[in-house]
């Protein structure tokens, strides 16, 4: 029988996921609901499930005791969900989300130490409508408000919200991993909204929680082929974890059994489907060996108290056989003799203080293979690193490549301030592959490319050095990938003090940029990319926030339109009104002691703050949904009558004469559904057709 020792639960790890230490890949498979009167036996499906390959249960509720210690007895993990708010508009109906509260903190207080619960989803899938109806930010702050809850009760456990593409924008900014439903049946089209998932994630882990295919509509043999195809593409694209929907086909939503869809891998009495086999055989294979030789450059200057940590992950890294090449820039703190003397197994090469352009050179003369991969001695590689950026390099165009920086936890208040403070480095992407610049602590570059442009530019001392390069590359029509998985751990300055001194550097070496590029900047001396500047948090919708919607809110993929700078938030740990204040400070502080160093020109630059408004009287309305009837109903119902949809980002659904209407739906139960109407303008006209819809068949 297995202990906890044997089934260790599940934690972050970059973009990963550990268990007991060791890296692995979550294979989840989603259990129930069942109805009540058909529930399966736990104790035949969980070792069959174990035996498929699966070391996960998503289940879409909070299970009980027993559940628990079945899941334990075979060696799985669980994550928990609450279903018992989303449905419902939680503004008008407070109790829904206040119970959902209560529900989930007397849960976690009983079962949150059990172990095999290794996490809870604290919603799933909010209707795009009524996210539209409360507004996405409400909504957003709802779900990381849950999310909050749980992790005051139970710190050791992950906390996840299951998303979907509908509202693909309402990202939480404190979720442990994130995590998306997705359902696509064209491998390639799935493989690219992972792309695109993996830098709406951030900086953390990516996880798809649904996946699968209905064998009532498709077959047996196509939903074995999909599921197949969907395991090897998610684990290629660098997820942390696939969650195969369903176990069985037997299934219960809202109350009421469901009949006509069969996603299980097993039917209804728990007979094997051809998809089950197409698990079982699947295995998750490591990392390629690596294409081309990779030169590991690390560039130092009295770097001692760094380094060490540095070297260690680099020797402990998969993917070699690679050179380490340390670059000692006039160190007066002993780095040369302490690296001489612990870690042999580095070329060392000492030069005279000469600045970091410099020294990256002398390490590139000095190394012997075909791609020169660079980070710093405050950086520590991940165990994977030059594996994942070498599947850059199979693609022949790809002259340089990198991936994510990502900060350690942060262990002093201060610290975690920086790591939620605008300034740190960051990647700047054209598309979901391709990068128009890659920071120089995760920067990777094919030697002939390097050469062809004469590699770095030693009038850059201390910083800049990377942006210069990227922008010669571009020039020179090379192309630049970026690799999510290929993440460094980077430490970030320890104090404010440090981290606005070190603003200042990356001011004056703006200064230096502007000369030379100035082209790429604009009149006012701000640097003018053509990409998306990814600061490291979730991308997800703020109070003013442009979303694209789609005509009448019903596109299938509705995504931020506004170019934007997600942040990372400050760490749980350290979330008070003192830290909220010192990084409202830093917020004002950092851009404007930057662009002092860069111009000699103060400017300060305020919080916005909403504007006050005179608008029209909203009205807003409810009529129970008999019959069925829900939004499509009476949009159709309009549409008729002469009502035209309004804009793609409009947060309303159709407009006629001036006056506009938006309509939503809570699905309370599978016999109680209630649609709302919002009228901003001639309610009083729009009342009459309303009732008629409502009585009309």
């Amino acid at each position: 029988m297995p202990n906890s020792r044997d089934n260790p639960s599940w934690k972050t790890d970059g973009k990963f996921f550990h268990r007991g230490g060791n890296r692995e890949w979550m294979r989840a498979v989603t259990y129930g609901p069942f109805p009540p009167e058909k529930e399966r036996p736990a104790a035949v499906d969980f070792p069959r499930i174990r035996e498929a390959g699966f070391n996960t249960l998503r289940v879409f509720t909070l299970p009980d005791q027993a559940f628990l210690d079945a899941a334990e007895k075979a060696g799985l993990q669980v994550f928990g969900g609450i279903d018992s708010w989303q449905y419902a508009d939680f503004l008008s109906r407070p109790g829904v989300l206040s119970g959902a509260k209560v529900t989930l903190s007397e849960w976690l207080k009983t079962h949150a130490d059990h172990p095999a619960l290794s996490g809870v989803y604290v919603g799933n899938e909010v209707s795009s409508d009524l996210v539209r109806w409360m507004g996405p930010a409400v909504v957003r702050r709802a779900i990381e408000d849950l999310i909050e809850l749980g992790r005051g009760i139970a710190p050791h456990l992950l906390f996840a919200y299951a998303n979907y593409p509908s509202t693909e924008y309402l990202e939480p900014a404190n979720a442990d991993f994130s995590s998306f439903n997705i359902y696509l049946e064209e491998p390639e089209a799935f493989a690219n909204y992972l792309r695109r998932l993996q830098n709406i994630a951030g900086d953390r882990p990516l996880v798809v929680s649904e996946f699968g295919m209905d064998s009532f509509r498709n077959g047996t043999d196509t939903q074995a082929s999909v599921i197949r195809w969907a395991l090897e593409t998610s684990h290629r694209e660098e997820t942390a974890g696939m969650t195969i929907y369903s176990w069985c086909d037997l299934w219960e939503n809202n109350g009421a059994e469901i009949t006509d869809w069969s996603f299980g891998l097993t039917d209804r009495e728990g007979s094997a489907k051809p998809a089950l086999a197409a698990c079982e055989t699947f295995t998750p294979p490591p990392p390629a060996a690596p294409a081309s030789r990779f030169s590991v450059i690390v560039c130092t200057r009295n770097g001692r108290k760094n380094i060490a940590a540095c070297l260690r992950s680099i020797a402990a890294m998969t993917g070699g056989p690679y050179e380490t090449i340390v670059v000692d820039d006039g160190s007066t703190d002993g780095t040369s003799e302490f690296i001489s003397k612990d870690f042999l197994e580095v070329r060392l090469l000492t030069i005279p203080p000469s600045g970091l352009s410099a020294a990256r050179n002398a390490g590139a003369a000095a190394a012997k293979g075909e791609v020169f991969a660079f980070t710093d001695d405050d950086c520590e590689p991940d165990t994977e690193w030059i594996a994942r950026l070498d599947k850059a390099f199979r693609d022949p165009d790809i002259a340089a490549a990198g991936g994510p920086n990502l900060p350690p936890p942060a262990r002093t208040l201060e610290e975690a301030v920086i790591r939620a403070a605008p300034g740190a480095p960051s990647h700047v992407l054209l598309d979901d592959t391709r990068a128009e610049h890659l920071p120089g602590c995760n920067i990777s570059v094919r030697r002939e490319a390097f050469e062809k442009i004469g590699g770095f530019d030693p009038i850059f001392r201390t910083a800049g050095d990377d942006v210069d390069f990227c922008w010669r590359l571009s020039d020179a029509e090379f192309a630049m990938g970026f690799v999510p998985g290929a993440f460094v751990w980077h430490w970030r300055r320890p104090s404010i003090r440090a981290f606005l001194r070190q603003q200042t550097g990356y001011g004056k070496a703006e200064k230096l940029l502007l000369k030379k590029h100035p082209q790429r900047f604009t009149a006012n001396g701000e640097a003018r990319w053509e990409g998306f500047i990814y600061g490291g948090g979730s991308v997800r919708a703020a109070g003013d926030s442009i979303i694209y919607y789609g005509s009448m809110g019903q596109a299938g993929y509705q995504s931020i339109v506004n170019r934007m700078l997600p942040l990372r938030p400050v760490d749980s740990a350290f979330k008070s009104f003192c830290s909220g204040n010192l990084l409202s400070l830093v917020k004002i502080f950092q851009p404007a002691i930057r662009r002092w160093a860069r111009n000699r020109r103060v400017k300060f630059t305020l919080p916005a703050f909403p504007k006050s408004s005179q608008q029209e009287e909203i009205q807003e309305f409810r009529i129970p949904g008999s019959g069925g009837k829900d939004r499509f109903h009476y949009l159709d119902l309009l549409l008729d009558d002469g009502w035209q949809p309004a804009g793609d980002t409009d947060p309303w659904d159709v407009t006629k004469d001036g006056t506009k209407v938006l309509i939503a739906t809570e699905r309370l139960n599978h016999n109680h559904t209630v649609n709302l109407f919002r009228v901003l303008g001639d309610h009083i006209a729009l009342l009459p057709l309303i009732t008629m819809g409502a009585q009309r068949t």
